[in-house]
């Protein structure tokens, strides 16, 4: 609980705090500032007795969007923007008896649906907002009914291609043809073998460069939910679907069969001996940010989503929360912090789509796992109020700690306070077990905190930086410097190379 004399500031005055969010003197005080204080949740519902467990957002056009649902249908909806969208907004089923659409995507006038076993593409040449042409693109992947074998898919890259993600048989084992495996279909429709060792995902989606992630969840060779950056030739930590190199020994994409991993192991030492091995960009330590990593996407609106343009955003299905990313690239390789954003929302979380128009659309459904919403499906925008909450705005990796930036100035004071400030480290043990414990704990001693010029950032140096482990970092005693607490003061920072200045 927050002491509230610790974020406000003494003068002889008075009491003072910025964002009015203290009133005059001798006045009662206000509550802390809260998230819903800058992001607010509009429910977007369905027509009557319409099941809409989301599996997929795009948008065909400026004013009118296409959801997907897990059980096979797309809708159009028109005024996805608007104020109140009951009355203004329009849903027409575009397409249905399609098998758990779970990526949707348009080119020239069509849409592309990644279903269970194929990627098909559909049109209306009538105009009636119904789909009447179906066409299979490629169905190369097999599946044999098991409840787990999900395709996620993406938007199309630069170069025409749609990339997708296969869920491994069970989520345990590759029973069937490039199960645990990402994919590519190109523009002929041809598919392309890109990457091996996924296990089980739960969205796949670009960063502001254009290079394509996905989420992986919880299980064997996977000691919590991650962040994972997808490469041709890369291998992404689960063995068992690797069975299926001799399907393209001519590939010059994949290369050779990665060696295995030893069970018991950690990350970073097996990829030191694996050179194909991809570490996690991102973990998400497990309970503490989620416990089932899903739909992903990047700040693209340029502001008019807040001060985070150009940030990635990733759901989580189980805790019903919508989680940002922050990343930089150290000796080649993507890794950086996570930082909780939104909770709150109607269902468990799959789909998300930032907009170039500043507003965050989310789709829900809690089937096959409970999560903290208690609604079985929602669709929901997230729009930003235009307050800029006070939030640690990105984190960099040091040789000898962080770098810390805000959005806004900081208090030099507490700032620069070496008590303001805790750090903890620990990883989990790469093995083909389920999951694993936190192991290799560590409490760092931060040593100093130099608070820049401009009063933006603040250079963190620890005593002792680990290498290969997850960095927990608070901030609890930081103030802004108009005495404002950080709205969500708390990031954990995946280390997994150290910069060398």
């Amino acid at each position: 609980m927050l002491n509230r004399r610790n974020w406000l500031q003494t003068t002889s005055s008075g009491l003072i705090l910025g964002a009015s969010h203290l009133m005059a003197k001798g006045a009662s005080l206000t509550k802390p500032p809260v998230e819903e204080d800058y992001y607010k949740i509009t429910q977007l519902d369905p027509p009557p007795g319409v099941v809409l467990e989301a599996g997929a957002i795009d948008f065909p056009e400026e004013n009118r969007l296409m959801v997907s649902t897990r059980r096979g249908e797309i809708w159009s909806v028109s005024n996805p923007y608007s104020a109140n969208p009951a009355k203004e907004s329009k849903w027409v089923r575009f397409a249905h008896g399609l098998h758990e659409v779970l990526g949707l995507a348009h080119k020239d006038e069509w849409t592309y649906a990644v279903q269970r076993g194929e990627l098909t593409r559909m049109k209306d040449t009538n105009g009636d907002g119904k789909a009447d042409i179906f066409e299979t693109v490629n169905m190369e992947w097999e599946i044999n009914g098991d409840y787990h074998e999900y395709a996620f898919g993406s938007k199309f890259d630069k170069d025409g291609n749609l990339w997708i993600v296969l869920c491994l048989t069970g989520s345990f084992g590759s029973d069937c043809k490039y199960r645990g495996w990402c994919l590519r279909v190109n523009t002929e429709g041809k598919m392309i073998p890109t990457t091996s060792g996924i296990r089980s995902p739960g969205g796949i989606g670009f960063n502001s460069e254009g290079d394509v992630f996905y989420t992986d969840n919880q299980g064997p060779w996977n000691g919590t939910c991650s962040l994972k950056h997808l490469t041709p030739g890369s291998f992404q930590g689960h063995p068992d679907g690797n069975k299926w190199y001799d399907l393209a020994p001519e590939s010059k994409v994949m290369g050779k069969k990665p060696e295995t991993p030893k069970s018991g192991s950690r990350m970073m030492v097996e990829a030191a001996k694996i050179p194909e091995l991809v570490p996690p960009a991102v973990y998400f330590p497990y309970s503490k940010m989620g416990q089932s990593a899903s739909g992903v996407d990047f700040d693209r609106s340029k502001g008019k989503f807040g001060p985070f343009a150009g940030h990635m955003f990733v759901n989580d299905q189980t805790h019903s929360t919508l989680m940002r990313v922050v990343l930089e690239k150290i000796n080649g390789r993507y890794q950086g912090a996570c930082i909780p954003f939104k909770k709150g929302f109607g269902s468990g979380n799959v789909p998300v789509m930032i907009t170039d128009k500043g507003a965050a659309f989310v789709g829900g459904t809690n089937r096959g796992w409970g999560s903290r919403g208690s609604k079985n499906f929602a669709f929901e925008r997230l729009d930003w109020t235009g307050k800029v909450p006070f939030e640690i705005h990105e984190i960099h990796a040091k040789p000898d700690g962080f770098e810390f930036s805000f959005t806004h100035p900081v208090d030099p004071k507490s700032a620069s306070d070496p008590k303001s400030y805790t750090a903890s480290t620990f990883c989990y043990i790469y093995q083909a077990s389920y999951g694993s414990p936190e192991v290799d704990h560590t409490k760092p001693k931060v040593i100093s905190a130099t608070v820049s010029p401009d009063m933006k950032s603040v250079r963190l140096v620890i005593d002792k930086v680990v290498v290969g482990n997850i960095h927990e970092l608070h901030a609890e005693g930081v103030r802004s410097a108009d005495g404002l607490p950080l709205l969500h003061p708390e990031a954990w920072y995946t280390l997994n190379y150290l910069p060398s200045a």
